[in-house]
């Protein structure tokens, strides 16, 4: 526990862990897997940020009543991040990632599941 020799503290998003360093190479190991957690967050909360602005963007220029214009809405931002290889690619990586809900959940638009559904197909074909 702190205070030993043997132990490292990591201080993730404010809660304190601690791991046991029985021999160089597994806190070694435990960096290595925190930094991978830490990108695959990152690119998540990043691309949840540009297709969360894609929405507002489009939403404001856009009707959003009927089911029909939902679709177009949906269809224009699908489209911006096409043409974004970037931002596609952060977009894949994040649902790859296996945190699909948290993707979904940091996107606040009455838009985000029709727009998830058509970016979880991509998957299958990429």
């Amino acid at each position: 526990m702190p205070g030993d020799s043997n132990t490292s503290n990591f201080n993730i998003s404010q809660s304190v862990y601690y791991a046991n360093n029985t021999g160089g190479i597994a806190g070694n190991s435990v960096t290595a897997d925190l930094s991978i957690a830490n990108e695959h967050k990152q690119t998540l909360v990043e691309a949840a940020e540009e297709i969360q602005q894609l929405l507002d963007q489009v939403s404001q220029t856009n009707p959003t009543t009927t089911n029909k214009e939902k679709m177009i809405v949906v269809g224009e931002v699908v489209d911006k991040i096409e043409n974004n290889p970037t931002l596609k690619v952060k977009v894949i990586n994040s649902l790859k990632s296996g945190r699909v809900e948290a993707f979904k959940e940091s996107i606040d638009h009455p838009l985000v599941n029709i727009l998830m559904a058509t970016i979880e197909g991509w998957q299958e074909v990429e």
